[in-house]
């Protein structure tokens, strides 16, 4: 399967092409809990490119960790750095899921068990204290003040409004560890995150990733898209578990679908110079891991981790490989 979309299909109609790679590219960073290591790899292959400079990044959930544990590691040693700020952070995660239930269980029979508990009590019964490993790793590996100060390039974190269920996205000067704890914040299993008296879930609810509003803030001609969360699945879901297995992934990948056929729209129309430049790649962790429809999004640990960060990092080559013949071809017309 492509891993761009161009011209008509998905987004792209200029007939002469730019080098490629990309010089500068933007990226939005879909979440979907443990896949985002997918994300991992994807950045980390990405990294290897020293032309390629990140402009601006969206993420929401994972996504939106991803991002801004790159930029940290980017202030503080550059690519080298980034690479290995998302390896260590990720191995954080991996570590200290075996001491949390709701992870170590997570491929395990007795897991069904959990997810009962969980849908028979809110995470303010079960989880009183609001237990969140995510805020030591974050505050562990990233230095907020610092990256609110220094960030080399624009963040736009989306998380979703409890009250009117809009997305809020925060930027650069707003980025603190309960912003990205927001955009992750899972409602069956965490408290609501509030942020200036206003409580927030998930970013995925409301945009996963938002696309829209990376387009408006980027000065890049390229964006990645960046998707973990699986699109299709051959076998009908008849268990509870596996009903909202798939409800949860058609949910999560349908305000992507939204913006895109919004985009979409706008660049055939060509509404803008900056639309009628713009080319929109998109990037699959479905089409490069086999079975992920399968796999649990909970499931942190380190081997199945490691095989995510592999195939994402051979999804970038296949993307550039594949690429580069097409914006040569383009040029030749």
């Amino acid at each position: 399967m492509s891993l761009i979309d161009n011209a008509l299909g998905l987004i792209g109609l200029r007939r002469s092409a730019p080098a490629w790679p990309p010089e500068r590219l933007s990226l939005a960073l879909q979440g979907g809990g443990s896949f985002g290591a997918f994300t991992w790899g994807v950045l980390d292959r990405l990294l290897d490119e020293p032309g390629v400079a990140f402009d601006a990044i969206s993420g929401s959930s994972a996504g939106a960790v991803n991002a801004v544990v790159l930029a940290s590691g980017m202030i503080d040693g550059g690519r080298e750095g980034a690479k290995a700020r998302l390896a260590r952070f990720w191995r954080r995660v991996s570590d200290a899921a075996a001491f949390v239930p709701a992870a170590s269980l997570a491929s395990s029979p007795l897991g069904a068990g959990l997810g009962f508990v969980a849908r028979a009590l809110s995470p303010y019964q079960f989880n009183p204290f609001n237990l969140n490993p995510l805020r030591e790793a974050l505050a562990a590996e990233v230095d907020f003040d610092l990256l609110r100060a220094r960030s080399p390039m624009r963040l736009l974190i989306g998380a979703t409004r409890v009250r009117d269920g809009k997305l809020r996205v925060f930027a650069n000067g707003e980025l603190t560890v309960d912003a990205v704890l927001a955009s992750a914040c899972l409602p069956l299993i965490h408290h609501a995150i509030e942020i200036g008296g206003e409580p927030y879930w998930d970013g995925g609810y409301a945009a996963n990733p938002p696309l829209l509003p990376l387009v408006q803030a980027s000065k890049a001609d390229n964006v990645l898209i960046v998707q973990v969360t699986p699109t299709s699945s051959e076998r009908l879901p008849k268990t509870p578990r596996e009903i909202a297995k798939r409800l949860e992934q058609i949910h999560f990948n349908c305000t992507l679908n939204c913006e895109l056929e919004a985009l979409k729209y706008g660049m055939i129309a060509g509404t803008t110079p900056k639309l009628r430049r713009l080319r929109v790649g998109r990037i699959s962790a479905q089409d490069e891991f086999a079975g992920l429809e399968e796999e649990s999004a909970a499931n942190l640990g380190w081997s199945f981790l490691e095989r995510l960060r592999e195939a994402g990092r051979g999804a970038v080559e296949a993307w550039l490989d594949e690429a580069a013949p097409r914006a040569r071809r383009r040029a030749a017309r």
